[in-house]
This record gives C-alpha cells, structure tokens and sequence, in this order.
C-alpha cells in the first residue's frame, strides 16, 4: 500500500487530535451520552462513531463521497434525517425515568444499542464526508503512489486520534456523571439538559448549508 511520508503523516495526526479536541456534535454527543449512561456506554457510542468514520474513509477512498457532495437531494435528506434522530433522542432522554436508585450508573440502554447510536450520529452528518472529501486528499500526495491506499490509511489515523481524543472525553464524563447522578434531582436535570443539547444539534444540522 503506498503510505504517506512519516512527516506527512504525522502532522495529520496532530490536525487530527486537534480537530477532535474542538467543539462539535460528535464529541458533545459523546459528552452527554457518557454523563447519562455511563464510562462504558460513552465508549460504545465512540466506537460507533469511529465506524461511521471508517464509512466515510472509504467513501472517499472510492470516490462515492465526490458523487454525493455533488447531489444537492442526498446531502438535504441525509440532514433531514440526522436531525429527526437527533430529536428521537431528545424525547427519549426526557422521558427517560429518574427515579433508578441512587448511585446507578449504569445504562439501562444495551451495548449495541448504545453502539448503533454512535453509528447512525456520525453517518447522518453529511458534513463528514464533504469534511473527509476535503481534508483528506490534502494529505495525500500522488507521487508516492495511488491515492485510494493513502487516503484510507489517513482515514485511519483520524480514527485513532478520535479515538484517544473522544475515549478520555467519555471515561472522565462517565466519572463526573457517576458522582451526579446519586441525586435525582441532579439526574433529572442532565436529562434536561442532555435533551436540550440534543434539540440544538438538531436545529445546527437541519440549518447547516455545503
């Protein structure tokens, strides 16, 4: 497989680890879904994500990704339909129960659950694959060889760096919401507030143009 120069490629991973570290949906997401459920359920919603990742990656690599920046249609129903989910979500934290016996920390929600959500977060967000089509290719350099193989390994190294990036984000939330979540009260309050995020990303995405 061609690979990027050792230079190249580790200056995308510091962009990498700092495009992760900044503010964005992915990353809040993990953030509230850690303080609700828990370290674990945090860490199965990350790995969901960086599957969605991998999607996009070889998308790029495959060149569909270009056919669907191209499409004004795919690009509005995929929103549309991240922001539907994103409200499901919002009504199911705020119906959620608060009267779990104090202490509870762990998500009544199952692993794959949890992992499904990370999944189709990440894949209804058409802005990945325009950012992906976009970021990637910059890195890759045609005269170490074919472009596909570079683009997937660069796609690789987003994933690690989001991993290392979105899992500290997700164990030290699980232990801040393990602490707040022995009042019901205080729980009762994060699902406000989880519904409240989940409402703003919503409006963020169905408002968001190319």
């Amino acid at each position: 497989m061609p690979l990027p120069s050792v230079e190249t490629l580790s200056a995308f991973f510091v962009v990498a680890v700092l495009l992760a570290l900044s503010p964005g949906p992915d990353n809040v997401f993990v953030l509230m879904q850690s303080a609700l459920h828990g370290r674990a359920a945090g860490i199965r919603v990350v790995l969901g994500l960086c599957t969605g990742l991998l999607v996009h990656t070889m998308a790029v690599a495959a060149g569909l990704a270009a056919l669907f920046a191209a499409s004004d249609l795919a690009f509005r129903t995929l929103k549309v339909a991240g922001a539907l989910y994103l409200l499901w979500l919002a009504w199911q934290v705020l119906r959620a129960p608060t009267d779990a016996p104090p202490g509870t920390t762990v998500s009544t929600l199952g692993g794959w659950a949890l992992y499904r959500r990370g999944v189709i977060m990440n894949l209804t967000n058409p802005k990945v694959s325009i950012f992906f089509l976009a970021f990637l290719p910059q890195f890759a350099d045609p005269a170490r060889g074919a472009l596909a193989g570079q683009i997937v390994l660069l796609g690789l190294a987003f994933i690690v760096a989001t991993l290392l990036v979105f899992g500290g984000i997700a164990w030290f939330a699980g232990i801040v919401g393990g602490v707040l979540r022995r009042s019901q009260r205080v729980r009762r309050l994060l699902n406000l507030a989880a519904g409240g995020v989940f409402v703003a990303l919503a409006a963020r995405l169905a408002l968001s143009e190319r």
